[in-house]
């Protein structure tokens, strides 16, 4: 029973922390891909800062199977200042179809206040946590300068006063809290960067492939394209290896049954020697001895598996609903919501994310169930030294 807890302990733990590490690296990542880098990206390369992207290569880079969105934009570097506060954002000139025309960037971004509502001329969207930091609101004016201005003769630095008309939440601090959108006619206006074509696809694993097609439309001959893998690749080898170094935590607890299995079947094995000793007599074979105690190991594997693995996958699937009801007991027994887990007035996350794969989860059972086996096996090692001779010499 012991033994069983034990797999079925690991199985449960390794599954819910790795469906909240999923949840929270998934929802980074697709906030990244979906809102700033694109799958894949066009950009013309020496153009003049005000020279938007070829709409015949818009048009025939949509057509490629697969593409699903296709958005030019431009993006700079700017400060933003009202009153006495300023900050520093960065600025991306969209169409105002935006949300309309990418499916993937209206489902990442929640407004907290106002629209997506660029129509109108020299009107922005802020991110929440930005908008907090200037103290501004729907409404309000604010002074838009580009930092590339600044940078090279302030003099010829090109202001301009927008109006707010939206504030927005990605689920990703640093979008909230340095990003904002203007409508990509203003941003011509500005000291705006490269144009550059943002690219969305069904699949973003087959971004090379696509980006081959891409590049080999005549349309697209003088744009350079890249993937998402040349963005943000430090990020997420980094979330790659948080991720294995985690499974490789925490699945030390099946190391720690499996020597335990191992002890309490040399135990046995010592206590049955006689009928060891007795089934080898009769003509057994060793493989035959052994496989009774594998068999143990299997029962063992399958059923704390099989437990762990069914109540690993109820909490995943449930933990926004067991956390919240855990900070509200907290919060009526001790009136503390600082004691309750992730609270929002230290961590930035609205609620609990689970993302449950299925191929890990199969790894997972596995794990626990070979380490039962391989344990049970090694285990019953010894079997292969005992003389039926010696031990039924006095019986």
């Amino acid at each position: 029973m012991l033994s069983v807890i034990g797999i079925a302990t690991g199985v449960l733990a390794l599954t819910v922390i790795l469906a909240v590490m999923n949840g929270l690296q998934l929802g980074f990542i697709e906030s990244i891909l979906e809102i700033s880098s694109y799958h894949i990206r066009g950009e013309v390369p020496f153009a003049e800062p005000a020279a938007l992207p070829p709409e015949q290569a818009i048009s025939a880079i949509a057509g490629v199977p697969g593409v699903t969105a296709v958005l030019p934009f431009q993006e700079f570097h700017g400060l933003i200042q009202k009153g006495r506060s300023e900050y520093a954002a960065v600025i991306r000139g969209v169409p105002p179809d935006a949300l309309s025309l990418d499916r993937g960037l209206a489902e990442k971004l929640t407004f907290e206040s106002g629209s997506f509502a660029l129509e109108e001329e020299r009107t922005i969207l802020l991110g929440a946590e930005l908008a907090k930091r200037l103290s501004a609101k729907v409404g309000d004016r604010i002074t838009l300068v580009s930092i590339a201005g600044l940078l090279g003769d302030p003099e010829e630095a090109v202001d301009s006063r927008f109006t707010v008309t939206g504030l927005f939440r990605s689920r990703f601090y640093e979008y909230d809290l340095g990003w904002g959108f203007i409508s990509l006619e203003d941003s011509e206006k500005l000291e705006a960067g490269p144009p550059i074509i943002g690219i969305k696809i069904k699949n973003r694993w087959l971004d090379g492939r696509i980006a081959n097609l891409i590049s080999s439309l005549p349309e697209s001959q003088g744009l350079k394209i890249s993937t998402w893998r040349d963005y943000n690749r430090a990020f997420f080898g980094a979330l790659r290896t948080e991720k294995l170094l985690m499974f490789v935590l925490v699945g030390l607890i099946f190391i720690v049954v499996g020597l335990n299995i191992f002890q309490s079947q040399r135990r046995v094995i010592l206590e049955r020697q006689e009928d060891i000793g007795l089934f080898r007599a009769f003509g057994a074979g060793e493989l035959a001895v052994r496989l009774v105690f594998v068999w143990d190991g299997c029962v063992i594997g399958l059923t704390g598996g099989g437990i762990g693995l069914v109540l690993g996958l109820i909490i995943a699937s449930r933990i926004a609903q067991i956390i919240d009801a855990w900070n509200n007991l907290i919060d009526f027994v001790l009136n503390l919501r600082t004691l309750g887990i992730f609270p929002s007035g230290i961590f930035y996350i609205q609620e609990i994310p689970s993302r449950i794969i299925p191929h890990e989860v199969v790894l997972i059972f596995l794990f626990g169930f070979f380490s039962a086996v391989l344990s049970s096996w090694f285990a019953s090692g010894r079997v292969s030294r005992t003389r039926p001779a010696e031990v039924l010499r006095y019986e």
